[in-house]
């Protein structure tokens, strides 16, 4: 009888309650697959002078040369040397060696070349797109066509 002296044992603790699940994070976008499903790049286009059109503070420009019957196509940024200027339309695609100038890279095409009508009447945009620097998805307003006009 002794035993009905004990005190009662004390209940075992109470368990810990599990951890909340933590949720995953949520998934970024996957780059697009195709240049046409990338946003824009952030930009309007304006007229520097009869001409001349930049994009985005001048990120891109094209100017009527009249005097060679040119026409150039501008990516600022720095190069080293010729690098590959791509440039992809709703129609054509093609792959130009831009050479360095002051602020950046430049390529000079006839003033009737198709590249620029395609650039012209791409479907709302084309990809710019330099080695070693962020593509260009900019859009085919009037500016393009204006300048291209003065050259021809």
């Amino acid at each position: 009888m002794v035993a009905g002296c004990v005190a009662p044992s004390s209940p075992p603790p109470a368990p810990r309650p599990a951890p909340a699940p933590v949720a995953p994070p949520a998934p970024t976008a996957p780059p697009a697959a195709d240049w046409r499903d990338a946003p824009q790049t952030p930009g309007d286009w304006s007229i520097a002078s009869p001409g001349i059109a930049s994009f985005a503070n001048g990120t891109f420009g094209i100017r009527c040369n009249r005097g060679s019957a040119t026409v150039s196509l501008f990516r600022s940024g720095a190069a080293n040397g010729p690098v590959a200027l791509s440039i992809s339309t709703s129609d054509t695609s093609r792959v130009l060696t831009a050479s360095p100038v002051n602020g950046g890279v430049q390529v000079d095409l006839p003033a009737r070349d198709r590249l620029l009508d395609a650039m012209a009447f791409s479907r709302g945009r084309f990809a710019a797109e330099v080695q070693g620097m962020a593509p260009l998805y900019i859009p085919s307003w009037t500016e393009i066509s204006r300048v291209i006009e003065d050259c021809r």
